[in-house]
Parts: C-alpha cells; sequence; structure tokens
C-alpha cells in the first residue's frame, strides 16, 4: 500500500458538485465518481470524514431571499443535507465500503445523532462518518461545518472538492484568462474576497491553524494524487509556506 501524506481528513463537498451537470438533483454518474474518490482514500488507509452542502436540493439563504423566515429556511437546507448524506452513503456501501451517517438534527430512523468521541472511534476502526445536518444551527453554512467538525475530529486537512481547478483571480468559467493561485493564506482569501468559504468558516480555520486543498473533484484521479501528497489545486494555510 503506497503511504499516504495525511492520516485523517475531511473532504467538503457541496450540494452543486453531486447535480454534476443537470443542476439540480443527484446525478448517479457524479455521485458514483465522487463515492470512488472516497474509496480512493480508504484504500490508502486515511481515515476519511465528509461533510456535503444541500444546494443541489434546497438552499436556505435562496428561500430566505424569496420570502420565508430564515431559521425554517435553513431547517430546510439542513435536511436536504441529510438526503445527500444518505445518498452518498448508499453507493459507498454498494462498494463496500463501511460508513455512518451522523446528523446535527436528531433523527434516529435515518442516522445516528453527532457525537464527536463516537465519530472519532469510527473513523479508528476505519469507517467513513458522513456529517449531515450542518451545525444543526441555522445562519451557519456547510462550510462552516466542514472546519468545525475538521478540528473537532482533528483532522489533518479539509479537502474542498469544486468544478474548477483551484482558486482564481477571478471566475475562471466567465473569465477564460483568470490566473490560478498554488498557495494563499488565509488572510489573503479574505483580503482578496476570493469565494472559496464564507468569512465565518474561513477565520474559523485560519484561527485554528486548518489547512484547506481546493481542487477540481471532477478529475477522478485528483484525491489520489493529493493524498500521495502531488501539488493539486490550491492549498490556503494561516501562514506563507516556504517549498
Amino acid at each position: 500500500m503506497s503511504q499516504a501524506k495525511y492520516k485523517r481528513v475531511l473532504l467538503k463537498i457541496s450540494g452543486e458538485a453531486l447535480a454534476g451537470d443537470q443542476h439540480y438533483g443527484i446525478e448517479p454518474k457524479t455521485l458514483d465518481a465522487i463515492a470512488d474518490g472516497v474509496k480512493t482514500m480508504v484504500d490508502l488507509g486515511v481515515e476519511t470524514a465528509v461533510v456535503i452542502g444541500g444546494g443541489n436540493i434546497f438552499r436556505g439563504i435562496a428561500g430566505s431571499a424569496a420570502g420565508m423566515e430564515r431559521t425554517s429556511a435553513d431547517h430546510m437546507g439542513m435536511l436536504a443535507t441529510v438526503m445527500n448524506a444518505l445518498a452518498l452513503q448508499d453507493v459507498l456501501e454498494r462498494k463496500g465500503v463501511v460508513t455512518r451517517v451522523q446528523s446535527a438534527i436528531e433523527m434516529k430512523a435515518l442516522a445516528e445523532g453527532y457525537i464527536r468521541r463516537k465519530a472519532i472511534r469510527h473513523l479508528e476502526k476505519g469507517r467513513v462518518v458522513i456529517f449531515g445536518g450542518g451545525t444543526g444551527n441555522p445562519y451557519f453554512s456547510t462550510d462552516t461545518a466542514a472546519v468545525l467538525r475538521a478540528m473537532e475530529i482533528g483532522a489533518d486537512v479539509i479537502l474542498k472538492g469544486t468544478k474548477v481547478d483551484g482558486v482564481f483571480d477571478r471566475d475562471p468559467v466567465k473569465y477564460p484568462d483568470a490566473v490560478q493561485f498554488d498557495r494563499l493564506t488565509f488572510f489573503e482569501v479574505l483580503e482578496k474576497r476570493l469565494e472559496i468559504m464564507d468569512s465565518t468558516a474561513m477565520t474559523l480555520a485560519m484561527d485554528n491553524n486548518l489547512a484547506l486543498i481546493v481542487f477540481n473533484i471532477k478529475e477522478t484521479t485528483n484525491i489520489k494524487r493529493i493524498m500521495l501528497g502531488e501539488q493539486i489545486g490550491t492549498m490556503v494555510t494561516a501562514i506563507r509556506q516556504v517549498e
């Protein structure tokens, strides 16, 4: 078995990533490819946790903008993340990967309640833990939930899977001449207003010196290459790292 660079990793997947090219719901082909990436980490001996967004089904902030009461809208968004977590669990289990879904919102028939020590024990036993329900609180994004859970379980790094190759100085979809950053500090991300995560999540990661790698999750070999130490995507750290 090849030696992985990281012992324990939290993978953050946006809900939109699960939608693939259909822009809504869950595209089976895309979900299967993401599950293969997760299985790659498990096969390398990496203790793997996952946080999934719910934007492919319902975004609380969008519902609020349309006139819904914000707390109700955010709770609906949290439920969408649990649906995505169960979908990922299903395809992983069919690939022979043992998983547990833990929800920040109690729903005993579908998932375990989130208990930090139990989550860590699952990881130590080689199970993939999928965290659903965000933080369990309105007004907090799943990006913030990802940073929070990563700190609680003692993850070495957060991998943030996106539809582009990393962090750019402007939207690479709209601007073909956009320049990709190889490395950034959290302060630079906040100062330049680069849209990686919301400011709450970024500040939390910065204050706790938690590294973040932003990469293209559509490239099926990227996760394995990152685990083996290759420079893929954009590395974001609290201080500027010297090669």
